[in-house]
């Protein structure tokens, strides 16, 4: 149930209970410990502990073996999403900072998936016409430059399987999604080509997670 409290916007959790939930739902072996420590001087934008989950149980939920992210950062989601996709499945993960790229296939390869997990170096926009051959793909996940969500999304569209997952990430903006910048103009954008295009949600994390099934 929720309350017009919650339904306004109020949230009933604090550190300490999302630290519980975390705990509870999504703990961590070694393998996701170390891909989730960034190390010091890289940004600590990895989805958090519940999210990262979340996506594993949507990977099993659509039963995906080919999925393609754009923003691996150090590996975090990329490892939780490979592992739930059993040994036939294959992830590209796409990764702009070539020091970001080589820590991730370290973390990638001490969590035992190298055979699983691709990372490709450069712009999102360059790279994922490289790998139009090994559509379609059963998830595409977004967490990379909010300014590229719409180019993204209608990418994502035309190479996903019919029943497929678009998947994005901080698809509040950081607050700004109904402001007049170009970024906000551009993600709301996103939001309405994945509605149009979708049965779909915006799920209300604190950063805000959309979700949609290809129709």
């Amino acid at each position: 149930m929720a309350d017009d409290d919650s339904r306004a916007g109020a949230r009933y959790y604090s550190p300490d209970i999302l630290a519980y939930a975390d705990r509870t739902h999504a703990s961590h072996d070694a393998s996701l410990a170390r891909a989730f420590a960034v190390p010091e001087g890289i940004p600590r934008i990895q989805v958090g502990p519940s999210e990262g989950k979340l996506l594993e149980l949507l990977v099993r939920m659509v039963d995906a073996r080919k999925i393609v992210e754009v923003g691996t950062l150090v590996g975090y989601s990329a490892i939780r999403m490979a592992r739930a996709m059993g040994e036939d499945g294959q992830l590209w993960t796409i990764e702009y900072d070539p020091k970001h790229a080589e820590i991730a296939r370290a973390n990638i390869a001490a969590a035992g998936l190298a055979d699983r997990i691709e990372v490709l170096v450069g712009a999102g926009a360059e790279m994922l016409p490289t790998l139009v051959g090994e559509a379609p793909f059963d998830i595409v996940f977004l967490d990379a430059d909010k300014q590229g969500y719409d180019d993204y999304g209608k990418w994502a569209l035309g190479h996903l399987r019919h029943g497929g997952l678009v998947i994005a990430d901080n698809a509040f903006l950081f607050g700004d999604l109904l402001g007049d910048s170009a970024g906000a103009k551009s993600m709301r954008a996103f939001h309405e080509r994945i509605a149009a295009a979708c049965e779909s949600v915006c799920i209300p994390t604190p950063d805000g997670l959309v979700v949609g099934i290809k129709r």
